[in-house]
């Protein structure tokens, strides 16, 4: 949930606090809305970071503080999304699974799994995003933001358990600027907020080549906006791991992308995959389709290491 608020009357010393019910998720605002980095101006007001639940409690410490909630956005149920008009991604049956299924048996894969965001767009659509080198820079796609108001990254969004439906806890940000981007390699690069709270996620290394046909590889993401998956098999190889299946693959720009039949949805836009041989990143998800489909990461690389 997600709220907005206007006719901002903040006295003074006076907190306004935005809070899931039990008091695990909380943020706070005072008169200097900057100064929390967790607030969105507007032209009529501000909203405040998303709450992850069905309920929010507002309040202020001072009676004579005043503020009006007057819109609030809130997140699609299972039934509402799986209702929504998509593009195929899901290729065959659906073989990717919470990430943390695969702590035991693919450890270094999971490893590369921390690294990796939920963006929530203005409230209302999804991405995934993902830290790209140590420094404070991330990478997603080009069609989900040019422009940094309302985007927030949410880091650990993500079941502790395997087939669970409880999330871990959430550490938000929200995106700071924009540094580069392109609509024919279908990149954002960005800096987001507060880097100190997302720095211990670790980070991914790009893997600047053209990948092989037939290399093993996998994709990390927020399918659907759901807790973070991975995607590691595919049923089209008999059950084994996914691989690339064709390389200069016509994208948003001639020959500019990699093939695979690894499961995606809405909202895995922006997502990283990994090849199995080095663990680095050789794609940049962006296009559903079956076979689904991202940006060769060589070609995002030459545009963008020297701000990295």
């Amino acid at each position: 949930m997600k709220l907005h608020f206007t006719d901002l009357r903040i006295q003074s010393g006076d907190v306004l606090t935005v809070s899931n019910p039990d008091g695990t998720e909380k943020y706070t605002y005072t008169s200097d809305l900057k100064a929390s980095l967790t607030a969105t101006p507007d032209a009529t007001g501000f909203w405040a970071m998303s709450i992850t639940g069905d309920r929010a409690v507002v309040s202020v410490t001072n009676p004579a503080s005043r503020v009006r909630v007057d819109k609030l956005t809130r997140g699609y149920t299972e039934a509402e999304m799986s209702s929504q008009p998509s593009v195929q991604s899901i290729c065959g049956t659906n073989d990717y699974k919470d990430a943390v299924c695969y702590q035991s048996s693919n450890p270094t894969e999971w490893g590369k799994t921390p690294a990796v965001a939920k963006l929530l767009r203005n409230g209302s659509s999804l991405c995934t995003a993902w830290r790209v080198g140590p420094n404070n820079r991330m990478l997603t796609n080009e069609h989900c933001f040019t422009s940094t108001t309302g985007i927030e990254v949410w880091f650990n969004y993500q079941c502790p358990t395997c087939g669970g439906t409880a999330t871990a806890t959430v550490t938000k940000v929200l995106a700071a600027s924009v540094l580069k981007y392109s609509a024919a390699l279908d990149y954002t690069l960005f800096t987001v907020n507060n880097f100190a709270a997302i720095s211990s996620f670790g980070y991914l290394e790009l893997d600047a080549r053209v990948p092989a046909v037939g290399e093993e590889m996998y994709i990390v993401g927020h399918p659907a906006g759901k807790l973070k998956k991975l995607s590691l098999r595919d049923n089209n190889n008999g059950g084994g791991y996914c691989v690339v299946r064709a390389v200069r693959v016509n994208g948003s720009s001639s020959q500019s992308d990699i093939s695979y039949m690894c499961d995606t949805e809405g909202g895995s836009s922006g997502s990283p995959v990994l090849s199995r041989r080095t663990h680095k990143v050789i794609g940049l998800h962006h296009f559903g389709g079956c076979p689904n489909q991202g940006v060769r990461i060589d070609l995002v690389a030459a545009q963008v290491n020297s701000l990295l």
